[in-house]
This record gives C-alpha cells, sequence and structure tokens, in this order.
C-alpha cells in the first residue's frame, strides 16, 4: 500500500512537541510508545502489514580502506580537493600570471598541466590523442598556439601523442580552449589517470592487421574522458591495443596490452573467430613486460572487461606507498589467477581462458620489418599507400606543423598518424602521389627513406626541460646520430633509445641499446650507463647493463666500438639484438673493448 504524502504529514503533525522524561522498559518514552502504537494500528486498520514491505536490500561489507595519515601526499592532496575542481585557481593564477603552490602542481596535471620550475617557469601541457589519429586542421591550429603561446616546437611523444612546452600561467586557460576547440583534450594527461591509449599507427590501413582498432580505442576513450569515476586512480595507467600488422603498439609495455589473434576450428570448445589476449602488469621502467594473462576476449567484449580491470585496481591499488601503486604490484600479489577472479567477482563473468600449452597459442606469422613506421608501404586499400617520416627525436616547429597538415590536405585525406616511435605517417597517398609528397616531406625536414640507424633513434624530453633528466638527451642523441651515421654504415635496423632518468619515459630497457642519464665527474657533468639486448613484441627482452657512467665526451666513441664490433664479429647477418643476446656481458665487454 502506497501512503500519499499529505496522509503521512498529519501523521508526522500528530508527533507531541513535548515529551515526558519516562522511559518504558523497551526503551521508547511513554508518550512515544503510544504514538507509535497509534500509527502501527492505523495502517493494520488499512490492512498494511510489515510482510507488505521490501526489506533493504544487503549491501556488501566495504572493506575500511587506509587511515588518511598512512595514505601518501599525493593522495591526501586529491582527498582535500579533486584536482578538476581547481580550475578556479588556474585562472586566478593566470590573471597575476602567477607561479602555482606546491598542492596545485599536482592538480594541475589532471587539465593534462605539467610545472617545469626549477628547470623552466612554465608549463608543459600534454595531450590525449586516442591512437594518435590526427587531422590537419587540429595540427593548424596546435601550430598556431605553439607560435602564439609557447616556445614555437611541439614534440611527439612515446605515446602517438604531442606535448606543447613552455606555456607561461597566464596563457594556461587559452591554451587549454583552444586545444578543445579543435576536438582534442589534455585531461588525465597526466599524474594518476590512464594516459593516452595508444593502437598500431597504421590501423585500417595496414594489409597485414587481424582487426581494425580504431573504434574500440575511439570508445574506450570516450568512456574514460567522459566519466570522473576514473580520474582517481592510485597511480599512472597505460593501455594499448594492437590489431596486428607491421608496425607494433609495443603493448606488451603497458598495464594492459591487448592483442588480436584469430582462432580457427579447434578441438577445444572455443569457438572460431577473432579474440583478443590479454597481458598485464607491463612497466619497462621497472624491467617489467607485461605478463600473459591467460584470457581471450570478443572484441565486442573488450572495452567492458577494460573497466573491469581498471575498476580493480582502483579499489584494491595501494594509495600508501607510490613505489608499489603500479598495477603490476597487485598482480605480484595475487597472482595472475587470483587478480582474474577478482575481476570476474566484480564483474559477474568468467572468462574464456587460453593456457599456455594450447596448440592454439601461435606466435604473430611475420616480426616487424626493420623500421617500418619509415618509408613508403602500399596498404590494403588498393592504390593507396602510407608514408613514414622520420622526425628528428620528435621535435617539430610550428611552420613545419603547418606544412605537413598542407600536405596531408594536396596528397592524403587530411589525416596524420603519430606512432611510438616519435614519428609519423601520412596515409591515403595515391600511387601518383607517391613521390611528390615523399619530396615535399623530405624538404621539409622529414626523411622518408628508411634508414638503419637514424630511424632507430627516440629520446625523452632531456634536462633542457625536465627536471628529473640528468641529461640533454635530444641533444645528445642528436649529435650521436649525425657522428655515427658518419662513421658505421648498418645494414640491419638498430633501435638507440635515450633516457634521463629512471622513470624511463623513451623505455631504454627495450632498446637494442639504451642509454639511461647519469652525473659523472667530467666538464659537462653528463653520461651514460648502457644497456643492450632489448627487445620488444616476438623478441621482448629486458636490456642488460654493459657499461655505466660513460661521459658524453667519449659517448660517441663507445657506442661506434660496439657497432662496428658487432658488424665484424656477428653471425651471418644476424640482428644487434641476436648478437648481444648469445653473448655474456664479459663477452660483449671483451669483444668491444678491443675495437
Amino acid at each position: 500500500m502506497f501512503i500519499k504524502p499529505e496522509k503521512s504529514l498529519v501523521l508526522l503533525s500528530a508527533m507531541p512537541t513535548t515529551l515526558e522524561p519516562t522511559v518504558s522498559a523497551n526503551g521508547f518514552e511513554a508518550e512515544q510508545k503510544r504514538y507509535l502504537e497509534g500509527f502501527f494500528a492505523a495502517l493494520s486498520a488499512r490492512g498494511v502489514t510489515f510482510g507488505d514491505m521490501s526489506p533493504a536490500p544487503a549491501t556488501p561489507a566495504i572493506p575500511a580502506g587506509p587511515n588518511l595519515d598512512d595514505l601518501t601526499k599525493e593522495e591526501r592532496i586529491k582527498h582535500d580537493m579533486h584536482p578538476f575542481d581547481s580550475i578556479d585557481q588556474l585562472v586566478i593564477d593566470a590573471r597575476w600570471n602567477a607561479k602555482p603552490e606546491p598542492d596545485f602542481i599536482f592538480r594541475y596535471k589532471w587539465n593534462g598541466l605539467f610545472w617545469l620550475s626549477p628547470v623552466k617557469d612554465g608549463y608543459m601541457c600534454r595531450l590525449r590523442i586516442p591512437g594518435g589519429t590526427v587531422k590537419s586542421f587540429q595540427l593548424r591550429e596546435l601550430a598556431a598556439i605553439a607560435r602564439e603561446l609557447t616556445s614555437g616546437y611541439i614534440q611527439i611523444t612515446t605515446r602517438n601523442n604531442f606535448q606543447i612546452r613552455l606555456i607561461e600561467p597566464k596563457n594556461c586557460p587559452e591554451v587549454l580552449r583552444r586545444i578543445q576547440s579543435v576536438g582534442l583534450h589534455s585531461k588525465g594527461a597526466g599524474a594518476d589517470n590512464i594516459r593516452n591509449i595508444t593502437m598500431n599507427p597504421c590501423a585500417g590501413y595496414d594489409p597485414f592487421e587481424i582487426i581494425d582498432v580504431r573504434p574500440l580505442v575511439n570508445e574506450l576513450a570516450t568512456l574514460i574522458i567522459s566519466s570522473k569515476e576514473f580520474y582517481d586512480l592510485p597511480r599512472k595507467f597505460n593501455i594499448a591495443y594492437d590489431g596486428g600488422g607491421l608496425v607494433s603498439s609495443v603493448e606488451d609495455t603497458n598495464d594492459i596490452g591487448a592483442s588480436a589473434v584469430e582462432i580457427k576450428e579447434n578441438e577445444q570448445g572455443i569457438a572460431p573467430g577473432i579474440y583478443f589476449r590479454i597481458a598485464l602488469g607491463g612497466v619497462t621502467g621497472h624491467q617489467t613486460f607485461a605478463s600473459d594473462w591467460g584470457v581471450i576476449i570478443k572484441p565486442e567484449e573488450l572495452n567492458s572487461l577494460m573497466l573491469g580491470i581498471l575498476r580493480v585496481f582502483i579499489r584494491d591499488g595501494d594509495r600508501t606507498n607510490r613505489k608499489k601503486a603500479r598495477l603490476k604490484y597487485i598482480i605480484e600479489s595475487r597472482g595472475l589467477d587470483g587478480f582474474r577472479e577478482d575481476v570476474e567477482a566484480l564483474m559477474g563473468v568468467k572468462f574464456t581462458l587460453l593456457t599456455a600449452d594450447s596448440p592454439l597459442n601461435e606466435k604473430r606469422k611475420f616480426s616487424q620489418q626493420g623500421h617500418s613506421h619509415v618509408g613508403v608501404y602500399p596498404q590494403k586499400q588498393k592504390g593507396l599507400n602510407y608514408i613514414g617520416a622520420s622526425v628528428l627525436v620528435g621535435q617539430m616547429t610550428a611552420k613545419q606543423m603547418e606544412r605537413i597538415a598542407d600536405i596531408a590536405d594536396s596528397y592524403g585525406n587530411g589525416e596524420i598518424r603519430l606512432t611510438v616511435w616519435q614519428n609519423f605517417i601520412l596515409p591515403n597517398v595515391p600511387d601518383a602521389f607517391v613521390q611528390t609528397a615523399s619530396k615535399a616531406l623530405t624538404k621539409l625536414g622529414f626523411d622518408t627513406n628508411e634508414s638503419p640507424l637514424r630511424s632507430g633513434f627516440i629520446a625523452c624530453t632531456g634536462n633542457r626541460y625536465c627536471k628529473f633528466a640528468a641529461s640533454d638527451t635530444k641533444g645528445h642523441a642528436i649529435a650521436m646520430m649525425d657522428y655515427l651515421d658518419k662513421r658505421v654504415k648498418l645494414d640491419k635496423p638498430v633501435n638507440v633509445h635515450f633516457t634521463g632518468c629512471a622513470n624511463s619515459c623513451a623505455q631504454h630497457f627495450m632498446g637494442d641499446i639504451g642509454l639511461l642519464g647519469t652525473k659523472v665527474k667530467t666538464e659537462s657533468g653528463e653520461g651514460y650507463h648502457i644497456t643492450v639486448g632489448g627487445g620488444f613484441g616476438e623478441n621482448r627482452k629486458v636490456g642488460r647493463q654493459i657499461f655505466s657512467g660513460v661521459p658524453f665526451e667519449s659517448l660517441g666513441l663507445t657506442l661506434e666500438a660496439m657497432l662496428k664490433g658487432y658488424l665484424k664479429h656477428r653471425e651471418g647477418e644476424e640482428s644487434f639484438h641476436s648478437f648481444c643476446n648469445r653473448r655474456t656481458v664479459g663477452q660483449l665487454q671483451e669483444v668491444w673493448s678491443n675495437e
């Protein structure tokens, strides 16, 4: 029975305003007891009993979280004010061109703004570009922002993304407004958020791909950007989708890597079709690749699984120790099976498993062909091609960006794809325009011919703009590229990764040669620890440190000896990766010290 609101108000108004102090044995005062007896008698007269009323649904007990005092400083800052609510203060700072207060330096990262002090007094703005797909009109506006409001440069990151550097506080609101005006975002681009979602840069065009992952990437990006739920993680989180093809998304370096597989007719009861295999816990800066979870899932269910994993991570991630706050550490403590059970319980499902010894566990039937992100390659669409252009350590000027946009409109379809190798790809170029477009890009400063040496260099921001970096990685990478190109002629591709600190933004552990910046006692004070033999995908391997504290002044001679020693002592046409990994550290040091 439903009691009308006005009736309930009459009953409530009958409640006495003055109560006797006497309390009966059952805990009610005498006047309260008489009132309640009359109230329930009236209900009974109307035919209403407690049996007609549904009990409140039982709610599971919520485990007590850590005490506020046990939380990290960053968690307490988020507890005091959600970082998105700090936008008012950002506007006030802009009015006075004021430096941010310490707590707000952390909060502003939720809008993609990173304070560069003590290196520079200004911000870097990192964008969100799902899958690295950019349109020509967006490039032009970013170029205008860079020219009018920043240093005039824009950099491609190792998450197929852009970042703009040296923004004065007074210009921050305008930079954010103009980024959003062309359909781009910077929300959640830093700190405890889901970083830019990466994918194969040739998705939809690659003739070897199993599935086009663009719709999945765009769908997940929309879900994340639109929900406040996914902006309070214990730590940052990386996701990559790989649909197969010549250019990898390097998915096994991510917290979640989803790799497309095609399952044929089988005796294991798995329906034939396209699935994604899930790998978890990759953090190459912590020398860890993602581990095969044993779970396969259909494309239409993939993003629901992604959200389920994220929700368990948000719920259970360590908020008392920043160094143990990544997904990797939950996996280590519970095991892959235990974590799977947690996600299944939260989602109310059972996943399809593919065991490690299953005959369906096939490797890719092809491997990445050299630096296939640079050069001209035919698309699956007849008569069309994509052109990969090499960008010197990922840095471009505003003028170059505008010209790229013009070339994309003139010879392609106005689209540009960014890669995790800090380069870009121009797709949908008709056969008749390939030569003209390639010449235009080369004239602009972007080589379209694959180089076994130069095409494999990547570098993080370095100490020109990053307070954590111990060395000028971009400047040093360019110097080493020019030095080695004149002295060593490679016939097999070699990847050389320069990173300035242990955060390893340039993922030095997965480079054929990885260089980690360090301080040394020389005139420049800058040097590198050198690792070798790293790889990804079918060549996945954490590099081993071979030399320590090599000063930049002698780095060229060291790298030259390493590459010449490889060419001299390799077996047949083996790769640098194979050459290093069939020898001990001592054997490698002996070979290279004699060059």
